[in-house]
């Protein structure tokens, strides 16, 4: 098959319009993502009761230390391949994507064996309340089962994402939440099978949003064109995925630790704060997606410019964007605030859960905006082809403070109040790191005597 070369609007025109044609499909697609997710909290509260929402609530830091690893590795494959792409380099785009699908189906079996080895244990380590143990390992369980559809999902819209299609991934997510929705529906409250209906109708949308995108990538006659035959692993390309994306992953799987030991804590305070926790992380879910697609921009947007050799075109798209999320962020903070409440009352009926989350949404909605530093010049850098620094500034700097601040001052203070105040500190002192690293700008010289994608001529 002879490579076709699709147009590319990231590396010409005005920075600000491509960011948000590449931006808004992204967030719209995040917020359906979100969208089910809630769906499933929605329910489960509503209609199963705070007991079943603590349990499901209880597994998230679990399944996000194992997936999170992956598709922190995986994303190594997202940079090489955006690059690849920038440089016009049609054959090592090729190559790249046949890699990352196999590394997705390897992965996946390796995530769903770790993971039903080690549920039941992990679940007791986090002090879950035994009144709710054998529904998050139910939970957990069937999560785990089917993880390679979500596996090949992430992997399958990092490549569209890295080419510069955002639109694709909308549209599955679309059908996704649909058949989440309905399968919701049915097996909750048609036929009220509890925690097993929300984890099968979970499963079951992530398979069809695999099987959709495979689809995209099989039928195309782009040079991203997956063949079945090709899928295996190239070792160059896979060395430079790893050591891209061994560092993410390993970022990833210190927030996990860290996210563990807080909701550690969070257990320690019983059921009803465990819900509030899960119903906050609905409510602030948003703002992560909102910050996560700017993230997603900004990497492919520096990863394409960074291959074609525009490298001031890095740098002014590392301000727009910069600019774009903090005011995005600053107002939905101030949404959030103003209606905490109501926002929390999608959730759960219970008076108690939702007076416990708003106080722990005072604490958080005032510092969001901080994150926003980390996230866009982590993924500007990660961007270029650097990993291991901004891998090794999150790691000390938000995940070993919060280790520092749950053990060496919650102890002593206490309060659930004081647990949500180990985010805003950690925030502040990292965007400051993060910052100063940035503005240094040794990091992009690096990475242009280092890479390994060549510019056409």
């Amino acid at each position: 098959m002879k490579p076709n070369s699709p147009a590319n609007t990231i590396t010409e025109g005005v920075i600000w319009k491509q960011l948000l044609f590449f931006f808004f499909p992204i967030l719209i697609g995040t917020f359906f993502q979100q969208l089910y997710n809630t769906v499933d909290t929605i329910i489960v509260g509503q209609y199963v009761g705070t007991q079943a929402l603590a349990a499901v609530g209880t597994t998230g830091t679990l399944i996000n230390l194992l997936v999170g690893f992956f598709v922190g590795i995986s994303s190594g494959a997202t940079v090489i391949i955006s690059q690849f792409f920038g440089g016009g380099d049609w054959k090592n785009l090729s190559k790249a994507v046949h890699t990352s699908i196999a590394l997705a189906l390897a992965g996946g079996l390796v995530v769903m064996a770790l993971g039903l080895l080690t549920s039941r244990p992990s679940l007791s380590l986090l002090g879950v309340p035994e009144e709710i143990l054998d529904d998050a390992l139910l939970y957990l369980n069937i999560y785990y089962g089917g993880i390679l559809f979500c596996l090949v999902y992430n992997v399958g819209t990092g490549v569209l994402r890295a080419i510069g299609d955002s639109r694709m991934p909308l549209y599955v997510l679309i059908v996704c939440c649909l058949v989440n929705i309905v399968l919701d529906l049915l097996f909750v409250v048609s036929f009220h099978w509890g925690v097993l209906g929300v984890a099968l109708a979970t499963v079951l949308s992530q398979a069809v949003s695999a099987v959709l995108v495979m689809l995209r990538l099989m039928c195309t006659n782009e040079s991203y064109r997956v063949e079945l035959k090709h899928i295996g692993f190239d070792r160059g390309i896979l060395r430079n995925v790893i050591r891209i994306g061994l560092p993410a992953g390993l970022q990833s799987v210190m927030y996990s630790l860290s996210n563990l030991i807080i909701q550690a804590g969070i257990n320690s305070f019983g059921t009803t704060v465990i819900a509030s926790w899960a119903a906050i992380g609905k409510v602030d879910g948003f703002i992560w997606m909102v910050m996560g697609a700017f993230g997603i921009s900004i990497t492919t947007f520096v990863g394409q410019n960074f291959g074609a050799g525009h490298y001031d075109r890095v740098k002014r798209s590392v301000k727009v964007c910069m600019g774009m999320t903090l005011g995005t962020i600053l107002a939905l903070s101030a949404v959030i605030l103003l209606f905490s409440r109501p926002l929390l009352g999608f959730f759960t009926g219970d008076a108690a859960v939702v007076e416990t989350g708003a106080a722990f949404l005072q604490i958080l909605g005032p510092s969001y905006f901080l994150f926003v530093f980390i996230e866009i010049f982590s993924g500007a850098i990660r961007g270029a082809g650097e990993a291991l620094q901004p891998m090794l500034i999150t790691t000390f700097g938000v995940c070993g403070l919060r280790f520092v601040w749950m053990l060496c001052v919650v102890p002593f203070f206490p309060s659930m109040e004081m647990v949500a105040m180990n985010y805003p500190v950690t925030w502040l002192i990292t965007a400051v790191v993060f910052t100063i690293y940035y503005l240094r700008m040794k990091w992009l010289d690096r990475c242009i005597k280092t890479s390994t994608v060549k510019s056409p001529q």
